[in-house]
């Protein structure tokens, strides 16, 4: 199994930042105890609190992939829908 680095970057609207940031915390306990999951950070930006960045390790991409099918993702992206400005993912493999 190849270990799987995932940078997750969310853009919350100005008007919806607590909301974003109290949606993220909720995913962080039920994230941690998956399968396959090596950590999941929640880093918000000092500059910017709106920006919002997931630092995650994971066993392998398929367990990631499970993890993406997962129920409280699905109601994450229910309960902020409409606040978030963008999101970008990144699947990076670590070279040194």
């Amino acid at each position: 199994m190849t270990k799987l680095t995932i940078i997750a970057n969310i853009i919350a609207h100005e008007d919806s930042i607590e909301l974003v940031k109290s949606e993220l915390v909720k995913l962080i306990d039920v994230t941690r105890a998956e399968e396959g999951c090596i950590n999941y950070d929640l880093h918000q930006d000092n500059d910017n609190p709106a920006h919002f960045t997931f630092y995650e390790n994971w066993q392998s991409r398929k367990l990631w992939q499970n993890h993406m099918q997962n129920q409280h993702l699905a109601e994450y992206m229910t309960a902020t829908q409409g606040h978030v400005a963008s999101f970008t993912l990144n699947e990076m493999a670590q070279i040194a």
